[in-house]
């Protein structure tokens, strides 16, 4: 093998190793980018290390990604909190590769999830489907948070802010912490909240996670997560694993957090009542209306990235079923999007050309319409009052012979 082509060949397995193995000092200067100076003061203030463990929470209403730190006290507290840039689809989860949702609930990140090499600056993959979702069947990969401010079912930040949040995990994952958590909830799940949203098709499913909302309101302290009987629990002890199809084993709760949760939920089943009953002036944003709009966004998206003509925006489902979408319409800008524009130009030129010649193909078969000769062509006549006789019509010559007729 030439020199030149084993340097190369050396150099793209090393940028290979190090995206699988997260070992990115030496290849992605900007991931390793120094935190800031505020976030390093408002660590010393909190009594917290450069290193110890975070956690990341999302909602998506208020558009806030939080990035808690752990103190010396073993409680986390926020550090700092970020204006999501964009995430795409509505509140809901996410049901099926294409529906553009992106992803609400529990997501786990490992070193190896952190990409330096990202085409949004940098970007870290959630975790999607998790356990949780896998057992709902639902599909989707490459779920990111990532910079570049642009998503099609991630959760984008600006370059700065990614870039930030970025060093917080690198900084975290040298202190030794193997895992961080995401939580990603359609809002904060305050009573408030939680009344606004009552008859919305997925409260159900954010009542469960409200519950891991909770815990951490409560403890401060990222809770444990599980599935079972295809569905999130939350700080359960257990001697038996846990399976997310199968039936919840016998487990246990720390005595002193039952209690806590208890008080709690009293407390927000009060203010969920009184603001239930006084109603909000804040309306509710549209949420995802299950598989059956995912499906119909998801057709959407495959007709959009084969560069087909598709609305500009993706379709919605209204409630009664019918569905809106925009009457303007486009094709991504994209090798396929480019490609199938010149196939349907060249299709269309084609159709013009066969129109014309078909055309001219008419207009050579039909005969000409026949000439009526000079003398068979008859003159209109009018008889006249003065005399009674049938004349020509109105002209020169039948008007001087009026007028003669007239002085005889």
């Amino acid at each position: 093998m030439p020199l030149r082509l084993l340097r190369a060949s050396l150099i793209l397995s090393a940028v290979v190793l190090a995206g699988c193995n997260g070992s990115i000092d030496d290849i992605a200067p900007k991931a390793t980018q120094e935190l800031s100076p505020k976030l390093i003061s408002d660590m010393k203030t909190k009594g917290m290390s450069q290193t110890s463990p975070i956690m990341v929470r999302i909602f998506k209403e208020e558009g806030k990604l939080e990035v808690w730190k752990q103190k010396t006290t073993g409680r986390y507290d926020l550090l700092a909190s970020y204006d999501i840039c964009k995430w795409s689809g509505k509140l809901g989860p996410k049901y099926i590769e294409g529906d553009r949702q992106a992803p609400e609930g529990f997501y786990t990140v490992q070193p190896g999830q952190m990409n330096p090499n990202s085409s949004y600056y940098l970007s870290f993959n959630i975790g999607f489907p998790n356990a949780y979702d896998r057992v709902h069947g639902r599909s989707g990969q490459h779920l990111m948070v990532h910079g570049a401010c642009s998503s099609s079912g991630c959760y984008s930040m600006t370059d700065a802010q990614v870039g930030q949040i970025y060093a917080l995990a690198r900084e975290a994952f040298k202190g030794g912490q193997t895992s961080f958590q995401i939580q990603a909830f359609p809002f904060r799940m305050t009573a408030a909240n939680m009344a606004r949203y009552k008859d919305d098709p997925n409260y159900a499913f954010w009542t469960m996670l409200k519950e891991g909302y909770d815990h951490f309101e409560i403890t401060k302290v990222p809770p444990k997560v599980d599935v079972c009987e295809k569905r999130y629990v939350f700080n359960q002890i257990s001697d038996q694993p846990m399976s997310a199809a199968g039936a919840c084993p016998v487990t246990a709760q720390p005595e002193s957090l039952q209690t806590a949760y208890q008080t709690y939920t009293k407390t927000y089943e009060a203010a969920f009542s009184t603001a239930a009953n006084g109603g909000s002036k804040l309306a509710p944003m549209s949420s995802i209306g299950g598989l059956k709009e995912a499906a119909i966004v998801a057709e959407w998206s495959k007709k959009r990235s084969r560069g087909e003509r598709v609305p500009m925006e993706p379709p919605s489902l209204n409630p009664d079923g019918s569905v809106t979408q925009t009457d303007r319409m486009g094709r991504i800008d994209s090798p396929a999007g480019r490609k199938m524009a010149a196939l349907e130009a060249e299709k269309e030129a084609k159709e013009k050309a066969a129109a014309a010649k078909k055309a001219q193909a008419v207009a050579a078969a039909t005969p000409p319409a026949p000439t009526v000769p000079a003398a068979a062509q008859v003159t209109p006549v009018e008889v006249t009052p003065e005399t009674g006789v049938a004349e020509p019509k109105a002209g020169f010559l039948s008007g001087l012979r009026r007028r003669m007729a007239s002085t005889n």
